[in-house]
């Protein structure tokens, strides 16, 4: 009874904040790794154990929850932005189709499209703040920035490089934040389904095993595509002017091109190993985690309605 229950709006964005909150603090160390993987260009010092160790050897634990207090402001700006949105617009293009089993795989994409790149838009200046606050840590103690917090960040770069600099590498953070979105929400959406409907008493839809599987699938679909993206975004969001006051990296097609160019095709997908468990561990807690409380609110509506 309660999965036939219509949520209202509020409860959408709510779910989609905590559920990608919980789901972040266990695959914040594999974050910080992927970021200081792709700012290192030079493929020999870029292998993920190998930072992973310098990381625990030079900054000690706490050097993985780096940026930790960016991060969590991102999940409780940005995913609950695109996840809200998501189901918003789904519901919009299919009025009742709350399950989305009335929905097409490409309106499920569209819906993706539009969530992540209004999401992404509205949170680059988080983004760009978690980048650089992850980075810190590899760089020399002279050149290291100190951000204390978060809002820290955000007064520094708005006062000291001018409030545009927040909006830095805003083209590749919404393109990322568009096929992202696109990939790991309409797949989960349509693998759920597939699923559901193939292995129906395996993997029923209200199943744990049936949110598992879809989201681990989502989550390699999504790392795969996106994450070309995500490394003109880092580089983009950390670098610094040269001695003549120019940025190497101009654009996302500059980037796509500059970097393979210089470093090798391969070099788009560096750091997937850490990518992955970031990107495919936060899929599967998140989306495990928006099903049980999702669940929560349908009964709590159910029995008090």
């Amino acid at each position: 009874m309660s999965e036939q229950v219509k949520l209202p709006n509020w409860t959408k964005f709510f779910i989609a904040g905590a559920a990608g909150a919980t789901g972040w603090f266990p695959v914040h160390p594999f974050d910080v790794l992927k970021v200081r993987c792709q700012i290192n260009e030079q493929a020999a010092k870029s292998r993920s154990i190998t930072v992973f160790k310098n990381i625990i050897k030079e900054e000690g634990f706490k050097g993985l929850y780096g940026g930790l207090s960016a991060a969590l402001t991102r999940q409780c700006t940005y995913t609950t932005l695109r996840l809200g949105l998501y189901d918003v617009l789904r519901e919009k293009i299919a009025p009742g189709a709350h399950d989305s089993k009335h929905l097409p795989l490409w309106k499920k994409m569209i819906c993706g499209l539009g969530s992540g790149g209004i999401a992404a838009s509205v949170c680059c200046p988080v983004e760009v703040s978690l980048v650089r606050m992850q980075a810190d840590g590899s760089q020399p103690i002279e050149a290291r920035r100190g951000y204390k917090h978060v809002f820290d960040a955000f007064y520094r770069i708005a006062t000291e490089e001018g409030v545009g600099t927040l909006y830095r590498g805003v083209g590749p953070t919404v393109a990322r934040g568009m096929v992202v979105s696109m990939s790991q929400l309409a797949t989960y959406d349509h693998a759920k389904h597939l699923l559901s409907s193939n292995f129906p008493v395996m993997l029923a839809e209200e199943k744990v095993q049936c949110h598992l599987s879809a989201s681990l699938i989502s989550g390699f679909i999504y790392c795969a595509a996106s994450l070309p993206l995500d490394i003109c975004k880092t580089r983009m969001q950390n670098q610094r002017p040269d001695v003549n006051g120019a940025l190497p990296y101009r654009s996302i097609a500059q980037a796509l091109v500059k970097i393979p160019a210089n470093e090798g095709i391969l070099a788009l997908w560096k750091g997937f190993g850490p990518y992955f468990c970031r990107g495919g561990g936060h899929t599967i807690g998140m989306f495990v985690f928006v099903e049980q409380y999702r669940k929560m609110f349908k009964d709590y509506y159910a029995k008090n309605n």
